[in-house]
């Protein structure tokens, strides 16, 4: 290619501020540009305009010591000079669109940038150099030079998405990988081409553009250094031909994604003939969830689905029964039958007006002895947040009492803090009735327990995040509103860019189902990374529902979508439990060390690695196949054979002499009443207004 460049540099109206203006032309007349550096230090003024150089920008491959000529960073300068450069490029790039006043004007100069960015060879526009999450096909490409500076080429097949690569490029092109890593996508908020608020998916571009040149800088500095790169997490590519695991974890989920016939046959044939339905969360067995699924296109009264539609889904069945014979544990519910959890709610029961808040993973004992301590509603997380602003926005002067997940409780409360910097419109799409000030005011008012975890969300703590920001930083990040604090802020940022969600098992299916329809609506080839912020069993459903799609499509498009699943896993095989632990745990002691609690293992032998599932329930595997084919195939119980998988133990009483099954479904009541009308029942205010918290 033959390109020109010419410059041009006159004083401006400032003492400590000049302009240059360059342009770069392909066998055609200059057309100016102008960039406005203001607030360069006065002692470098002289050495910076000396020191500027027209260069020729050449493909990926062909490395210069100097960055492109259509950059700011078209200048060579010492390297105590360098150091505040990309900043103020930045700053400069900002001031020059804020300094025109039309939004049209602008775009205009976002597509004069386009046009001076070089078109990318096509050895470069390969799918391993796409941007994932925008809306136009986004290719990026990276080296590092003979200086140890980081080159960039970008392309786009949109003229708006190919500006803002340009500025991008022009703003780090030639810098220091440690500059190149110091901006942050805050940084590019003043940014303003003029968009009109219907394109945010295209703005979105210049943060995953960055996050993309940043995860390529880390890889060619661990390059130089002769680092080991990061063993990828296991994964399973989903594409309309079929499914390719990767790792031996991902080897053994894909086993039951293609459940075995006659077992399908089995349990339809019960199931129609008994009348029986099924309820059945996203975490159980891959081989249930497997059956099950394909059981589903011939009998619809079978519901795979997070708590709360599982709760929605039983409560219209006759009879329930467990799908194992032994009394199955969990963390959370064991960590909130403790007498520190008990001591927790006294707390509460002190403080009028107070509503405890309790995560429906705890056993109906414990919801029932909460609430005769303080009036209690059960949530999901589906609706925790939902809850909690509306309990807020009823009830003056309340105090709310979560419990017992102790992340869970501390994302919303940094949800909440993060909502004191939104706008007052922006709030009011989350709830009508708050605003800034109602969200500062409730924030002393929030309480949560702090001695409870889930031990599989607990695992996606540094170590994880660690690696996730190694190597999947540029993916789509879902995340659970259990996992720890680091993990949640990660989403949270993925989120603010269209890269990510946080929230229920359900919003995480969703969210998937929504990125892979629009890939199919831009029908373009693509490859979709999902990186699975929760437990591992969920990708029965969502392999189902991706499937699904591109099966809908398939026939209608030549199109090819790559979905690929990625199981973050923990080098952690053993987690901390609640001191009071389930009966379903056992114990373990090797000589004199401490005794420590053994999680029962997987029944479909996942293990616990690199290769392994950490972020696998080993309590909900206990809901086996075979437990449910013997009480389908027992039913109706006749002769008593079922005793096992019923639940004698809620037929006890409450400290105050009433039964726990009476007691412990009011707060589920009080939730499914605040789903069918968004507010709390009249019956629940007036406990928290009473003085039924102290148990009179």
């Amino acid at each position: 290619m033959d390109f020109s460049s010419s410059m041009a540099i006159k004083p401006s109206s400032s003492s400590c501020s000049s302009l240059f203006a360059i342009s770069r032309t392909q066998n055609s007349s200059p057309k100016p540009l102008l960039f406005n550096f203001h607030g360069i230090p006065r002692n470098h003024q002289n050495s910076f305009f000396k020191s500027l150089k027209c260069i020729q920008s050449p493909p990926p491959g062909s490395l210069p010591s100097n960055p492109t000529s259509f950059s700011c960073s078209a200048v060579t300068l010492s390297p105590t000079q360098t150091s505040y450069l990309p900043p103020r490029k930045l700053s400069t790039l900002v001031a020059e669109f804020q300094s025109l006043l039309e939004p049209l004007d602008r775009v205009k100069r976002l597509l004069h940038y386009a046009s001076l960015l070089p078109p990318l060879p096509a050895s470069s526009r390969t799918d391993s150099n796409r941007v994932m999450g925008c809306t136009a096909r986004v290719w990026l490409d990276a080296q590092m030079d003979s200086e140890g500076n980081i080159r960039f080429w970008a392309d786009s097949d949109s003229e708006i998405t190919k500006g803002f690569c340009a500025c991008l490029v022009s703003v780090l092109d030639g810098a220091g990988p440690e500059e190149v890593l110091q901006l942050k996508t805050e940084d590019l908020a003043a940014l303003n081409v003029g968009l009109p608020g219907g394109e945010r998916s295209r703005v979105n571009t210049w943060h995953n553009v960055l996050i993309s040149m940043q995860k390529r800088t880390r890889a060619l500095v661990a390059q130089k250094e002769g680092k080991t790169p990061f063993e990828p997490f296991p994964s399973l590519v989903i594409t309309a031909e079929g499914i390719q695991p990767k790792g031996t974890y991902a080897e053994a989920q894909a086993r039951y994604l293609s459940p075995d016939k006659l077992k399908v046959k089995e349990l339809v044939h019960v199931l129609k003939e008994k009348q029986i339905g099924v309820v059945a969360h996203f975490y159980m067995d891959p081989e249930v969830q497997g059956i099950l699924t394909a059981a589903q296109k011939e009998w619809p009264h079978i519901h795979i689905s997070d708590s709360l539609v599982m709760a929605d889904s039983a409560v219209k069945m006759v009879g329930v029964y467990r799908m194992s014979n032994e009394r199955i544990g969990c963390s959370l519910a064991d960590a909130a039958a403790t007498s520190d959890y008990m001591n927790y709610l006294e707390s509460a029961s002190n403080s009028l007006p107070s509503l405890h808040v309790v995560y429906i993973n705890t056993s109906l004992e414990t919801k029932a002895y909460s609430h005769e301590l303080v009036p209690t509603i059960t949530c999901t997380s589906s609706n925790v947040v939902p809850t909690i602003l509306q309990a807020f926005a009823q009830v003056p002067d309340l105090n709310i009492w979560y419990g017992p997940d102790s992340y869970m409780g501390a994302n919303i409360k940094e949800l909440f803090q993060q909502m004191t910097l939104m706008s007052d419109e922006e709030i009011a799409e989350i709830h009508p009735k708050h605003n800034r000030d109602s969200i500062k005011s409730l924030l002393p008012r929030l309480h949560y327990y702090e001695n409870g975890t889930c031990i599989v969300h607990h695992l996606f703590g540094h170590e994880v995040v660690e690696r996730i920001n190694e190597m999947y930083c540029d993916a789509f990040l879902t995340a659970h509103f259990e996992v720890p604090g680091e993990m949640f802020s990660l989403a949270m940022e993925a989120k603010r860019r269209g890269m990510g969600v946080v929230g229920s098992t359900q919003n995480i299916l969703d969210f998937i189902k929504q990125r892979v329809q629009e890939a199919l609506d831009r029908n373009v080839d693509d490859h979709l990374q999902f990186v699975l912020g929760t437990e591992s069993g969920m990708v029965t459903s969502i392999v189902a529902a991706v499937r699904s799609l591109l099966d809908s499509s398939n026939s209608n498009s030549s199109t090819k979508i790559n979905v690929e699943i990625v199981f973050p896993v923990s080098s952690d095989s053993m987690t901390k439990t609640s001191t009071s632990a389930s009966p379903a745990l056992k114990s373990f002691k090797a000589g004199d060390d401490v005794i420590l609690p053994v999680v029962p293992g997987v029944a479909s032998g996942e293990g616990c690695s690199i290769h392994g599932g950490c972020a696998s329930c080993p309590y909900m595997k206990m809901n086996s196949l075979s437990s449910l084919l013997n009480v389908c195939h027992h039913l109706p119980d006749e002769r008593n054979n079922l005793k096992a998988y019923e639940t004698e133990r809620f037929k006890s009483q409450t400290p105050q002499g009433k039964s726990i099954a009476d007691v412990g479904c009011q707060p589920i009541l009080h939730m499914r009443h605040f789903q069918a009308k968004k507010e709390l029942s009249e019956e629940l205010v007036y406990q928290v207004l009473g003085s039924h918290g102290n148990g009179k």
